[in-house]
């Protein structure tokens, strides 16, 4: 099934009031063939309850998915809390084993003088978050790929969506959507098929189950987002302006691309929109006076994401503590430049801008992007997703 007919199918089903599973979009794709917050001691046992969490809301701040679990293990002012949200977060073995060490690009070089190293995540949101077993058809596509960087001022983030029908060289495969080498490879594969493209070192792995992620919005009493226009996906209808969704209405509103101006690119958009407004309600200072809303949240998160078996407990607490200075405000949400849409085969694919994607990777090696993101503007999240 094509995209054009996914979307016609799509559209008959909401006719009728059912609807395709918003999450499934992937099928879709034909381009390929083988388808204890440990708050700082100042020695006064009797800080205000009001002390202690602004404490830990300056510790615990939204930076997208990652950022959010690399926070959790250090939340809730008791170093055992680290078992408790920390085990729940499974490991994906060996991703960085096949590798050739050779030929990956080198570590990052920060234009200015930095405290800590840069670090780089794959986030990749899959129904698959394990690589595919030994001599099996894999048949997992990546739903939503992205490069999380955290610049070693330990004060700036970003986070920047691939999309997945996006046209590149997968090694050993040719040209194909960037989703496909999910599926001829598992994680390694991507791996080796975002380094390539982009020139820059990815440091960590982690996947995750947006359905998981959903749940958190449930947890949360709801969270609301701004839409642009009305739009209708399945039984739901979103109106302009502030919609509360709880979590089957997330799957809908996360999952259309059916009526929406800008397809695929659009609901990009309204991931990133809703990661952020998820985050944000999260770390308000009502989830933190409710310690059992507080505490379901942490647990579904941490059990909706997976990440690579080189970062340990004590790598991810360590990391968590170094990104304390990072505000919400500092965290920037990018697109890949893209030149437009066309037809490879039978499949519908995404062609990035090379010029302007080659400028945004530089940027990233040398740990700027922030300082440049300006140049970005239309690649950015804007204030109102459609």
């Amino acid at each position: 099934m094509n995209a054009d007919e996914y979307d016609a199918s799509a559209k008959d089903a909401e006719d009728r009031n059912l609807g395709p599973d918003p999450m499934s979009a992937s099928e879709g794709d034909e381009g390929a063939t083988a388808d204890g917050d440990t708050t700082e001691s100042t020695g006064d046992e009797s800080a205000s309850p009001a002390r202690r969490r602004s404490t830990l809301r300056r510790v615990l701040i939204g930076l997208g998915v990652l950022a959010l679990v690399l926070s959790l293990i250090i939340g809730g002012g008791a170093w055992y809390l680290v078992n408790r949200y920390a085990g729940n977060i499974d490991r994906v073995a060996d991703v960085f084993d096949s590798l050739d060490e050779e030929a990956r690009p080198a570590p990052p070089t920060p234009a200015e003088a930095t405290s800590e190293d840069p670090v780089t995540f794959l986030l990749v949101g899959s129904d698959t978050r394990v690589g595919p077993a030994e001599d099996e058809d894999p048949g997992g596509r990546s739903d939503a790929i992205m490069i999380a960087r955290f610049a070693g001022d330990r004060e700036n983030a970003q986070l920047i969506s691939i999309p997945r029908d996006s046209w590149v060289e997968i090694p050993g495969r040719g040209m194909n959507k960037i989703n496909a080498a999910y599926a001829f490879g598992g994680p390694s594969l991507l791996i080796q098929t975002v380094e390539q493209l982009t020139q820059v070192r990815i440091d960590h792995y982690m996947a995750i189950d947006f359905d998981g992620l959903i749940q958190v919005t449930d947890d949360l009493g709801g969270v609301d987002v701004v839409v642009a226009e009305t739009t209708k996906n399945g039984r739901y209808t979103f109106t302009a302006g502030v919609n509360r969704l709880d979590g089957e209405k997330a799957r809908w509103y996360l999952g259309q691309r059916y009526g929406l101006p800008g397809g695929d690119f659009d609901r990009v958009r309204r991931q990133q929109q809703y990661l952020q407004a998820m985050f944000s309600k999260l770390f308000s200072s009502n989830t933190f006076t409710d310690p059992g809303r507080l505490d379901s949240a942490l647990r579904a998160v941490t059990s909706a994401v997976s990440v690579d078996d080189t970062l340990s407990n004590t790598d991810l607490i360590g990391l968590a503590l170094s990104m304390r200075g990072v505000r919400p405000e500092s965290v920037d949400f990018f697109t890949a430049p893209v030149l437009g849409t066309g037809m490879e085969g039978p499949a519908s694919v995404v062609y990035l801008d090379a010029v302007a994607c080659e400028r945004m990777w530089g940027y990233l090696q040398s740990d700027s992007l922030a300082q440049n993101s300006a140049q970005f503007a239309e690649d950015s999240l804007p204030d109102v997703p459609r």
